[in-house]
């Protein structure tokens, strides 16, 4: 039986978990670590995204893995925090906060990232199967593509159906399915370039043109 929910009680704490989110998510690793590592504005060089892909493009192998990591590790500390707190609603909250805040940080004036490493943390924190099956989906659209950006498109399109059909967990489908559309709209200027066979391959010297918009992955 469903208990009604005293909302002069719990919107504080929905609306704390939803801010501790937000305010981890929103914390830019690529161009902090960037920065402190000494190089130039990562939003100058390559797409002029502040992801791991183009921390990459500056050379620096390490920066781009702790900027992966970062990236993941803030969301999946995000749901933690606010399952231990207070239950997994909260943490589903922190979860879609800290996806917010990772494409529309309020340091960087609203203009962040695509997602991607930030969408695997979460998955990592709420589903380790989920997480499993995208990671793998990814790999083998990328060997079989070369594209870095088909493999994620791919892998968070499945990641919904996978969490409804195979672990029957409707509340996390339902997220996840609205962190993809997110996901994919951020994408944009990849599927426009896929489409258009302009997309760089993985390995390829060929650097996207930086995409137009409010994303900088």
């Amino acid at each position: 039986m469903l208990r009604p929910i005293n909302w002069s009680l719990a919107l504080p704490y929905y609306a704390g978990a939803f801010l501790l989110g937000y305010l981890l998510g929103s914390i830019p690793f690529g161009l902090v670590l960037t920065r402190l590592a000494g190089t130039q504005d990562i939003r100058t060089i390559g797409s002029g995204n502040i992801g791991a892909t183009n921390v990459l493009r500056t050379g620096r192998k390490g920066l781009a893995a702790a900027t992966l990591v970062g990236d993941a590790l803030k969301a999946s500390v995000a749901v933690w925090l606010a399952t231990w707190f207070g239950g997994p609603d909260l943490g589903l909250l922190a979860a879609l906060g800290a996806f917010l805040g990772h494409l529309f940080p309020v340091w960087l004036k609203f203009k962040g990232g695509k997602g991607v490493a930030t969408y695997i943390g979460l998955l990592l924190a709420l589903s380790w199967q989920a997480a499993s099956a995208f990671c793998l989906i990814w790999i083998v659209v990328a060997v079989l593509t070369r594209y870095s950006s088909l493999a994620a498109l791919s892998a968070s399109a499945a990641t919904p159906v996978f969490l409804w059909w195979y672990q029957h967990d409707l509340q996390n489908a339902a997220l996840f399915a609205v962190l993809t559309v997110l996901l994919w709209v951020m994408h944009r200027g990849n599927i426009a370039r896929l489409a258009s066979g302009r997309e760089g391959k993985i390995g390829s010297s060929k650097t996207p043109a930086a995409d137009h918009g409010p994303s900088h992955e």
